[in-house]
């Protein structure tokens, strides 16, 4: 028999967010209160609701905007078939394993790019970590430059086989660091501390050291491992 899971605080907050959508308390274009608000009207924390919109952004339910607030979508709360956490849980499992493939391939390939490497492949790099200090400086979450940093060095590799491999995957790497970052990065701290991975592993790359190159890469990917555990179980 398989046993009952608790659900965690803050899919009972989504559910109850996706609730008041469904029964017409919240409807398409409706402002979501701040933060602050929901967590005193939920009696929960506000990493809790934090989570929980976090979880109900990448399913298109409620669209959140630099400045503004977070706005209920466009989607028919009559086309929600599944519950908040259960979609919460699909998307933990995404992201768990994609870890896990990262893990596999990218360390081998950034020592890999460490020697093969041409100074275009720096330069692509040099422009992706530029961009991620540009997203730091207007509290933007630089999905996309982090992606680029990440396939800049796949090119860098000269594998033409690992290359597409790494490329057939790019959607669901650049939805992985999207969640990862809406789910880690609630400071600028942490943005600065992810910019200084990346700078690690380039540094090691530009000095063509693999054996560096490498260990700055499995450290990052565990470093962000670590610090994702506790969305994760």
């Amino acid at each position: 028999m398989k046993s009952i899971r608790v659900q965690k605080i803050y899919e009972q907050v989504a559910d109850r967010i996706v609730e008041m959508i469904k029964t017409g308390g919240l409807k398409p274009g409706d402002r979501l209160d701040s933060v602050e608000q929901l967590a005193k009207s939920f009696g929960v924390s506000r990493s809790a609701v934090r989570e929980a919109i976090s979880g109900l952004r990448a399913m298109g339910i409620v669209d959140v905007r630099q400045g503004e607030g977070t706005f209920v979508g466009d989607a028919r709360a009559a086309s929600f078939t599944l519950s908040a956490a259960g979609t919460l849980i699909q998307k933990r499992e995404d992201i768990r394993e994609l870890s896990e493939l990262r893990r596999i391939l990218e360390v081998g390939a950034a020592g890999v790019s460490a020697l093969n490497r041409s100074e275009e492949d720096l330069r692509s790099m040099e422009v992706a970590l530029r961009e991620m200090e540009t997203a730091l400086g207007t509290g933007e979450v630089g999905e996309k430059a982090d992606l680029a940093f990440h396939m800049a060095l796949f090119k860098g590799t000269r594998n033409r086989m690992l290359i597409d491999l790494l490329s057939s995957v790019t959607d669901i790497t650049l939805e992985s660091m999207r969640e990862t970052r809406r789910l880690i990065l609630y400071s600028e701290e942490r943005l600065v501390w992810l910019l200084e991975e990346h700078r690690k592993i380039y540094e090691a790359i530009e000095k063509q050291d693999s054996v560096a190159a490498e260990k700055a890469m499995a450290d990052h990917l565990a470093a962000v491992d670590h610090v994702l555990s506790p969305y994760l179980r």
